[in-house]
């Protein structure tokens, strides 16, 4: 090895030894800020921001007499404000190469965004102008309503779409955050959806009660605050976010046919309602498990599954939706029509020997590792890291939790990982959903 090499490597592992012991928590910079709850973290990166942020707004809040009023003012936000219409601001942030999105969830609405450091005080006068001021223009409304019922019902000619709604509205009671409404609810719910119902709706929930604003990137702090105090000065109102019953565990076994005609595929999803939230104790260890089972390429699932027996080209295993409330446990997997009953009899049999025997120490040592470097690499990227901020606080976690992660993880004992699972799941209770052109039973009398 020439001499330059030598220095270089030496250079770089000093290099990667000091940024690995910098602490998250250490170079965030938190405060409230117009009733905002303002957390920004200045990195490496020259020129960009990347922001995104958060308030209790979401399909939960629902009125009782229209279950789409949450979903509709969300959508409401990029068309046009009471100071100029959506072709102005889609001009303006187009000029600069920048973006502004928003989503609805069942708690929170969401908002994310990016653009160079120059370019921050204009992005940020117009986020707060959207979500201030939107017009609720007659004309958009009626647009948007065809628009929203056109997506709904070309997504309900996908089988995984059926699948993951059947299998929401099977394991979640009726108002928790998770539960879907059947789709032809919602359809008429859009269709006799009001303006005043938005208007409402609007002044009860949007506001900086419970909002919080995350900022990554090329950031100048006091200017920052500066222009976020200037932007939101005088918003008042929102709600903060209540604590929601958790569902109860499954009480016996479901299984749910959607059949859907002339389809090459059938989406299958086998789980359950978990009843823990991430923060929860034995969220973790049953998330690593979990992973063991069904993650990727190396989860036993494919291995086995896809791999060995090949009925299938995708399988996996995983937990969700529970960053604020209890989620979900589930498989999901696509097979043939014609390969459907192999593949339920392979997949229960790796679920049922995962869940009796347990996972190995050789398994677990590995998939440790994988999902620490997971998280190392995601934490290197602005949208990565800026996620992973706003998930901590919507998990009830100080920013600090990005530091101890990778600690909790390595420390996670086999005993632990194995008593998580028998403690939370139930294999012989879980709801099955199979959507697609299913075949029919054999007779076999």
């Amino acid at each position: 090895m020439n001499a330059k090499l030598t220095i270089l490597l030496a250079t770089l592992a000093v290099t990667l030894s000091a940024q690995a012991e910098t602490q998250i928590a250490d170079k965030v910079v938190r405060a409230k800020i117009a009733g905002i709850d303002v957390i920004a973290y200045p990195t490496g990166v020259e020129d960009v921001v990347t922001f995104r942020g958060s308030f209790p707004a979401g399909d939960s809040f629902a009125p009782e007499t229209n279950l789409a009023v949450p979903t509709l003012v969300g959508e409401m936000l990029d068309k046009g404000t009471t100071k100029q219409d959506k072709f102005a601001i889609a001009q303006k942030l187009e000029n600069i190469g920048a973006n502004i999105d928003f989503s609805v969830g069942g708690v929170m609405l969401e908002f994310d965004g990016k653009c160079l450091r120059k370019d921050f005080p204009l992005v940020i006068s117009l986020l707060a102008e959207q979500l201030r001021m939107p017009a609720f223009s007659e004309d958009e409304f009626g647009k948007l309503k065809k628009q929203l019922a056109g997506n709904l019902q070309r997504a309900m000619e996908s089988t995984d779409f059926r699948a993951d709604q059947a299998f929401s509205e099977k394991v979640f009671p009726k108002g928790h955050p998770n539960y879907t409404p059947p789709i032809k609810e919602f359809l008429a719910a859009i269709d006799a959806a009001k303006l005043d119902e938005l208007r409402k709706f609007h002044s009860e929930y949007y506001g900086p009660a419970q909002a919080t604003l995350v900022a990554v990137g090329d950031l100048d702090i006091e200017p920052l605050k500066a222009e976020v105090a200037k932007a939101f000065e005088g918003w008042t109102g929102g709600k903060p976010r209540p604590e929601f019953p958790k569902a109860k565990p499954p009480a016996d076994r479901h299984e749910d046919v959607v059949s859907m005609a002339d389809k090459p595929n059938v989406s299958v999803i086998l789980g359950q309602a978990t009843g823990l939230k991430y923060s929860d104790p034995d969220s973790l260890a049953l998330r690593v498990g979990t992973a063991i089972l069904g993650r990727g390429f190396t989860g036993r699932l494919m291995a086995t599954v896809r791999d060995k027996e090949g009925l299938t080209y995708g399988i996996g295993s995983g937990l969700s939706d529970d960053s604020i409330v209890d989620g979900e446990w589930r498989i999901t997997a696509n097979f043939a029509p014609q390969l459907l009953d192999k593949g339920m009899d392979s997949t229960k049999r790796e679920l049922d020997s995962w869940y009796k025997d347990g996972v190995t120490a050789a398994e677990l040592e590995r998939v440790k590792s994988a999902l620490i470097g997971t998280f190392k690499v995601g934490m290197a990227t602005t949208d990565g890291l800026s996620n992973a901020l706003l998930e901590s606080v919507h998990r009830g976690y100080d920013v600090n939790w990005l530091d101890e992660y990778p600690k909790r993880v390595a420390a996670l004992t086999l005993p632990e990982v194995n008593a998580a699972i028998k403690k939370h799941l139930a294999p012989d209770k879980m709801t099955v959903i199979k959507a697609g052109s299913v075949p029919m039973p054999l007779n076999r009398g």
